[in-house]
């Protein structure tokens, strides 16, 4: 059958520069009677062009292709999509740990006997070293010159691994740090619009190991972020596993108004999509207003599905995507080809209402959309601009259960627009960090250039950003600062203390660096609530910078606004943002810019030669930072025992490494949680503290604290990583609930100490344990060691309502099992103090999908409560990893089931050479 559907779909194309190729067509499934593909979202019918290339009669079956070409919209989902992608783009926070794993597995795959080359990328790789960069240095000229010596200096180890492995692994593209983020950089110059393998064309898909990844979609690409710990398996030719999904279909009517952003729309937009629970589902955005969205306007969409909690935010390849392969330096030629290769599959042009049949369609009027920011704690709480200072105040004063601040009364330091600055005295609601940051904004130059408008107009009038306000600008690639010299902006931008501080995430991430040291014991001893506005994603407590409780996102030129005015309880429309030259009040209105000017700047911009002369030539090879780093040569990395940064990673001993599925008796909780419990709240994040268990750590191998650095820069030593574990200080245990951080209740007895330590003791002991929690658990970023840190710290299970989709499958991919209530449940409701026993039963190896258990809570006081459970193994794919104990485990043995039916496996079986 695998042969005949090859042989009735087959076509030939003749796409210059490439020729003639032959591509399957996804429209000839239905021809020949196998579904109704004209029906389907555009979306599904490339991942279907996927399944059908890749029919290979073992993993791809012919049954995969005809489920999916007759795909219903409100259908039962239990069928799995073995997705073949056709290359992986990485991360550095990700990635270089992933390049850890994959070196682990080649180490214990030549102590077998195998060859080297046995383990190594399958599909072409890109990386980017983008999450490094800390905005140490800000608002002086050579601040990019410093952040980029300190990223150097303090990732030195880090770096000499990942120039280890370019050599050691074929297939990998490297982007060295300064080069820009990744997502920008895919966008710019990375995505070719389509593939082609073996004489074979097909269109562009991927996965990347950070969750931002499906920016992409804005562009017309299929593809997504996953763990770093499932892109390892992509890396390595596994399909990507998924539950077919729901398709969600969002008609686009009528045009943004004058004045509004696309970081308005996308906050509109993801307020939206959450109280539409999109989560776990493809969303596809179809109508005549898509026609008037630019493709930095959809990718700025398009990056933020994650936080609206869907799989992706597609946007189909149209004439809008030409205009846009072109503006960005791709040849005339190469554009015409993308769109006669997406023309023939049926996946060309807008998509008009009733063509298509969705699961559900919902109504996104541009014309509805306001000036807005979110925040201070979700990207999904929207907050008109004009209600900010009314929503500002009442959160101040709101319990601290309801997502307020508990403020009985407010500190003010007087009137911060008029008072002597040189004595300011720190108030709630003070802006201490502004920041331009994020690839979400910085890829579109309409949002960047109406902030360089807004610096202009404001410098002119003769506005500075308060004295107070950490000011910064992290563009997502080189090519922004080329249009804002081009059109005389940066200037001004520089003039506020908008300097170009790295080509890096930074703030967005939480590398915001250090604020002024008395500016935080104010904040401190005085419990204010300090403000940060980033043009980023993402605003989780204690995410941005410790001292800063409350982070509002916003659009570029509303950052400069609020650097001027240095507070976020100001009403724009009606208080002035501060004195100009002439004495006089100025408004933002006027300094906000015309839609004429912002077309004229945009003409400029508009150059394609920006684009091919910033990614000309081999970036790496050419960089003179990366060139100073030495080179380390050999098929295995040298690992040393005395490292503090690299350390061989765990996760293929033998204890790591046995099915995961059988009953858990006697477990302990190590936290109960409530809900949208982030992975930046169990990931070691941040600066590295001294009283903290990994400072500690540190402090006694002779490390000084000023050489501690952070997690991100350490994730390759998991002895570090483990102590940083559900660390972070706005966590709350409610086993202590009187206390916030990583803090514990060790059993029996209730004893206090860090979650760290109280791990280890049950370890110690043979204790299992498990973690509790409510709603929406690992919402965030697609942190990977949120998931190892749990499965080293002996976390058998979490038992959650709701599970984030990336983390629940890192969870998997780790073999730590994800558990959920069959019916929502008040955390609270469960009458749980720490001090019971748990056992979870029902589990063997036979598990099927989506198994019944049951919680079987043991009180101390002798009584027994039973909750039923359901184990959210979704594929049987994520079945076959958890009975590995993992991911890794399962692709080890893969790999020499594969070694062993290789032909010249016996002449490389000389395991005592290694």
């Amino acid at each position: 059958m695998s042969v005949s559907l090859h042989e009735i779909t087959r076509r030939e194309i003749d796409v210059a520069p490439d020729g003639k190729l032959h591509f399957f067509s996804v429209p000839a499934l239905e021809e020949h009677g196998i579904g109704k593909v004209s029906r389907l979202p555009i979306s599904l019918r490339i991942v279907l062009e996927s399944v059908l290339r890749n029919l290979d009669g073992r993993k791809v079956l012919p049954e995969h292709v005809e489920r999916l070409a007759n795909w219903q919209p409100n259908a039962l989902r239990e069928e799995e999509i073995p997705f073949t992608i056709g290359r992986i783009v990485l991360n550095c926070a990700a990635g270089i740990p992933l390049l850890g794993d994959l070196t682990a597995i080649r180490g214990a795959m030549m102590r077998l006997g195998y060859p080297a080359g046995t383990v190594g990328p399958k599909v072409p790789v890109d990386m980017a070293l983008d999450h490094t960069l800390t905005v140490d240095y800000h608002a002086r000229p050579d601040a990019l010159q410093l952040n980029t010596e300190l990223d150097i200096k303090r990732n030195a180890e880090r770096y000499r691994f990942v120039k280890w492995a370019m050599q050691a692994y074929d297939g990998i593209r490297l982007f060295p740090p300064g080069a820009g983020i990744l997502h920008q950089l895919n966008l710019e110059l990375l995505a070719p619009g389509f593939l082609v393998k073996d004489g074979v064309c097909y269109p562009d898909t991927l996965v990347g190991s950070d969750s931002h990844t499906c920016m992409i979609a804005g562009l017309g690409t299929v593809g997504w972020g996953v763990g770093g710990i499932e892109a390892e398996a992509a890396m390595l030719g596994e399909p990507v596993f998924f539950l077919t999904p729901d398709v969600v279909g969002v008609h686009v009517t009528n045009g943004l108004r004058d004045g509004v952003t696309a970081t308005d729309l996308v906050l509109h937009v993801t307020e939206m999509m959450r109280k539409a629970k999109v989560v776990g589902k493809f969303v596809e955005f179809f109508g005549e207003g898509v026609a008037k969205l630019s493709v930095p306007d959809r990718a700025t969409i398009a990056n933020m599905a994650v936080e609206y909690g869907a799989t992706i935010g597609y946007f189909p390849v149209d004439e809008q995507t030409c205009s846009y392969l072109r503006q960005t330096g791709r040849t005339e030629e190469k554009v015409r080809a993308v769109e006669k290769v997406y023309r023939a599959q049926g996946c060309f042009g807008a998509v008009k209402p009733g063509e298509i049949d969705y699961s559900e369609e919902l109504q996104l009027n541009l014309a509805d959309v306001v000036p807005n920011l979110a925040g201070p704690k979700r990207p999904q709480d929207r907050v008109p601009l004009d209600d900010l200072k009314p929503r500002f105040d009442e959160l101040l004063h709101a319990p601290i259960t309801n997502g307020g601040y508990g403020k009985t009364k407010t500190f003010n330091g007087g009137d911060a627009a008029y008072h002597d600055e040189r004595d300011h005295v720190v108030s709630d609601g003070d802006v201490v960090i502004a920041a331009i940051t994020s690839c979400t904004n910085t890829s579109n130059p309409g949002v960047m250039l109406a902030a360089g408008l807004v610096a202009r107009k404001a410098v002119g009038l003769g506005l500075k950003a308060r004295p107070w306000v950490k000011t910064s600008l992290t563009p997502g690639s080189k090519v922004v600062s080329r249009y804002l010299e081009a059109t005389h902006l940066q200037k001004s931008l520089d003039a506020l203390g908008f300097v170009v501080a790295g080509y890096s995430c930074a703030t967005c991430v939480g590398a915001s660096g250090p604020i002024d040291s008395k500016l935080e014991t104010q904040i401190t001893e005085r419990d204010v609530v300090a403000c940060a506005v980033l043009s980023g994603n993402r605003n989780f407590e204690a995410r941005v910078h410790p001292a800063v409780r409350a982070s509002f996102l916003a659009s570029p030129p509303l950052i400069v606004a609020f650097a001027i005015a240095g507070r976020v309880n100001i009403d724009l429309a009606t208080e002035p943002l501060g004195l100009g030259t002439d004495g006089l009040p100025v408004y933002l209105r006027d300094i906000w810019p015309t839609p004429e000017e912002l077309a004229d700047a945009q003409a400029l911009a508009a150059n394609p030669a920006f684009y091919r002369e910033t990614y000309a030539g081999d970036i790496a090879a050419n960089d003179p930072n990366w060139k100073k780093i030495p080179q380390i040569t050999g098929e295995l990395f040298p690992w040393q025992d005395d490292s503090t940064y690299l350390q061989e990673q765990p996760f293929l001993a033998p204890e790591l490494s046995e099915s995961a599925l059988k009953p858990i008796i006697g477990a302990r909780v190590l936290a109960i949680l409530g809900d949208s419990v982030t992975t930046d709240h169990i990931s070691p994040i941040g600066s590295i503290r001294q009283n903290s268990p990994a400072g500690s750590y540190l402090a006694k191998l002779d490390v000084a604290p000023a050489d501690f650095n952070n997690f991100g820069a350490r994730r390759m030593n998991h002895e570090i990583m483990m102590r940083g574990g559900f660390g972070n200080q706005r966590l709350r245990n409610l086993m202590v609930p009187d206390v916030e951080g990583g803090i514990t209740a060790y059993q029996p007895g209730g004893e206090r100490m860090s979650i760290y330590d109280a791990a280890l003791r049950y370890q110690a002991d043979a204790v299992p344990l498990i973690v509790i929690a409510g709603h929406e658990y690992g919402t965030g970023s697609a942190r990977d060691w949120a998931a190892k840190v749990t499965r080293l710290l002996g976390v058998r299970a979490v038992i959650a309502n709701s599970f984030e989709r990336i983390h629940r499958n890192n969870l998997v991919g780790m073999g730590v099992m994800p558990c959920q209530f069959t019916q929502p449940v008040d955390v609270a409701d469960l009458g749980l103090d720490g001090s019971e026993r748990f056992d979870i039963v029902g589990l063997n190896e036979a598990a099927p999908m989506r198994q019944p258990l049951k919680l079987v809570i043991h009180r101390a006081n002798g009584e027994t409560t039973e909750v039923p459970l359901i184990l959210r193994l979704d594929t049987p794919a994520e079945v076959e990893y958890m009975r590995s104990g993992g991911i890794m485990p399962y692709i080890l043995n893969q790999l020499i089931i594969k070694a062993e039916l290789a032909p010249s496996t016996d002449m490389h079986k000389h395991a005592s050479n290694h």
